[in-house]
């Protein structure tokens, strides 16, 4: 059975509308025998210390991660951007040796306060919202990761429950069926973006090119 692992990263869950009952409905298909495994690095980390070796060795374990998160200034929550830069280390992640996460599977769950329609070249936003994923995709190819289409909950603060519930419903079958969703059949694999290990020169060798 595969292992699905859900960092979730919201500042406010308890006040949340969307990713709260999509945690909630996660937690559920876990309880249902499924290996879902859900993190809320909020409660985690409320002091940003994140414990890197623990998480490696989540990520270790799964084979499909998930970044659940409502997406703030088109890009994802502080908590989430240190998680990455401090977790997704050289070397390890990516790079020289850094194959432990090559193969895997990574799935963006977001939310967005704007509407669908502000996503377009005429609305507010100026771009459709997949002109803000490249950061997202580029990160899981250097990392040997296959990005999947992300799932998108447009407009989300002004949706009405049933909307929610229902989008928490979709999240929820989404994550039970893995990996048997229609449309991996047609993904292309993992570009190849090999790291080369002098653009990131160990501290000794730093100092010896500083002397």
């Amino acid at each position: 059975m595969p292992h699905v692992l859900i960092l979730l990263a919201h500042p406010d869950l308890p006040h949340s509308r969307a990713n709260r009952r999509m945690a909630e409905a996660a937690a559920a298909v876990s309880r249902a025998g499924q290996t879902v495994e859900v993190c809320d690095l909020a409660r985690l980390y409320p002091d940003f210390d994140i414990d890197v070796p623990a998480e490696q060795a989540q990520l270790s374990r799964a084979d499909l991660v998930v970044w659940q998160h409502p997406t703030h200034w088109y890009g994802m929550p502080a908590l989430m951007k240190q998680w990455v830069d401090e977790v997704l280390t050289f070397g390890w992640a990516y790079g020289p040796g850094g194959t432990a996460l090559r193969g895997k599977d990574l799935w963006l769950a977001t939310s967005t306060g704007g509407a669908e329609s502000a996503y377009r070249p005429d609305g507010y936003n100026r771009y459709f919202f997949d002109a803000f994923l490249p950061p997202y995709e580029q990160t899981a190819a250097v990392c040997g990761m296959r990005f999947l289409p992300p799932l998108v909950l447009h407009g989300a603060q002004a949706a009405a429950d049933e909307v929610l519930d229902a989008h928490a419903r979709l999240y929820a079958e989404r994550l039970a069926s893995y990996p048997h969703w229609p449309e991996m059949t047609a993904l292309p694999d993992c570009p190849a973006c090999s790291v080369p290990g002098a653009d990131r020169p160990q501290p000794d060798e730093m100092q010896r090119s500083a002397a």
